[in-house]
């Protein structure tokens, strides 16, 4: 397809929808996880890929960055746009129309959209792992990865097995009983959840997770706006009794590290990770940002705060009440996602379904590009229940947002 063509199809879409793209949903398999089974994918389609593929337990949002995955298709993770009968990646998108797609500032910045979020599903807890910096992943020509998490209500209608995440380590756990952990990798269970504290994960609450702090995520599903990368090395050798391979901890390593006990452990940001204030400096609760009662809506922040001082990603929840709507201006571009009810999102008709199989394009998830939303778009409630929808935004996009533990104020 020539780049004239491929223009003429994003220029088609971006003027039908007046700069609100309709995204199909993009799915992502993990080999060594097993799904949960609440992200409205049909059952029978949990494996659609093969089980050499794994089960998915991923359903990624506006995003522009193909998964890590061995075996896996060169645009596994890659969002695509769909407009009447043409389909095309969101990635082409803004690399064709970058500073209305996504703003000047991040195209000049970044040349690309840095950011991408995720629905995360898993029937019980995942590896104590963590993911690397920015200066780390250089290393391996990648990228680091921060990110967050927000339990959205309306997917977490059963916990699952295992509601609790652990996180970090105990106060005082030195760099060798971690290393005496890596030293057992194939002995079985290697302990490292003995030097970790467990949180109780609770819908409609959120962590920010710093880059090289360990963390096992629970059984919640988990909303997690993130930096676009898959960079990860897990620490924990064995979970639920199933093996974790020692490739899955290097793989985003040094090759000639692979095997430095010292420089893996090194790795961890042990300032962080031993933090006697873990939840006051990492637990977000939602502030409310526009709206409340007898407004007929209301935006929530449910992810802010800043990583080492950046402000790297951010998240709303807005809810619109029955027969009502609002217009929302925001300084730049958004991925949105539909959980609960059926409207329009500018002129769009959107809704969230019950039930999805594989390939099926669903009205659920839009792009909103930087040009628009600082004109404003309507979002509108043609149901009789509440219509919410989880809207993310890349760097640096609002003058000011909330820090953590600013819920408690």
């Amino acid at each position: 397809m020539s780049d004239q063509h491929l223009d003429a199809r994003v220029r088609a879409a971006l003027d039908a929808g007046d700069g609100i793209l309709r995204l199909a949903p993009t799915w992502v398999p993990r080999s060594f996880l097993m799904p949960g089974a609440r992200l409205k994918l049909a059952r029978q389609d949990l494996y659609a890929l093969g089980t050499h593929r794994g089960g998915i337990d991923e359903r990624w949002f506006s995003s522009t960055t193909a998964a890590a995955n061995e075996n896996a298709p060169p645009d596994e993770g890659l969002s695509y746009v769909v407009h009447e009968k043409e389909r095309f990646t969101l990635k082409d998108a803004v690399d064709l129309h970058g500073p209305e797609m996504i703003g000047e500032a991040i195209w000049s910045k970044y040349k690309k959209w840095p950011v991408y979020s995720k629905f995360f599903d898993n029937l019980g807890p995942i590896p104590h792992h963590m993911h690397q910096t920015a200066q780390q992943a250089a290393l391996v020509g990648r990228e680091g990865k921060p990110e967050s998490y927000y339990f959205p209500p309306q997917l977490n209608w059963t916990g699952n097995n295992f509601p609790y995440t652990f996180m970090g380590f105990e106060p005082g756990t030195k760099k060798e009983d971690i290393r005496k952990c890596l030293e057992r990798w194939n002995e079985g269970d290697n302990g490292i959840l003995d030097y970790s504290k467990a949180y109780r994960l609770k819908p409609g609450t959120g962590w920010l997770i710093p880059p090289a702090v360990l963390h096992a995520p629970g059984s919640l599903v988990t909303y997690e706006p993130q930096w676009g990368s898959d960079v990860f090395g897990m620490y924990q050798s064995m979970v639920e009794g199933r093996r974790v391979g020692w490739e899955l901890l290097v793989k985003d390593m040094p090759e000639d590290k692979h095997h430095d006990l010292d420089f893996i452990v090194d790795q961890l940001d042990w300032a962080k990770n031993v933090d006697e204030h873990f939840k006051a400096n990492n637990y977000l609760e939602p502030i409310v940002h526009s709206g409340g009662e007898g407004q007929g809506h209301v935006d929530k922040w449910v992810v802010y705060g800043k990583v080492d001082g950046k402000q790297l990603f951010s998240a709303r929840e807005l809810t619109v009440l029955p027969g009502e709507s609002v217009e929302i201006k925001d300084a730049g571009a958004s991925g949105v996602i539909v959980v609960q009810g059926s409207g329009s999102i500018g002129g769009l008709a959107v809704d969230s379904p019950n039930f999805i199989r594989f390939g099926e394009v669903t009205k659920d998830e839009v792009f909103v590009t930087a040009k628009r939303a600082k004109s404003g778009v309507t979002f509108k409630n043609t149901g009789v229940e509440a219509f919410v929808s989880l809207r993310y935004f890349g760097p640096d996009v609002h003058p000011s947002v909330p820090s953590v533990g600013d819920h408690a104020k």
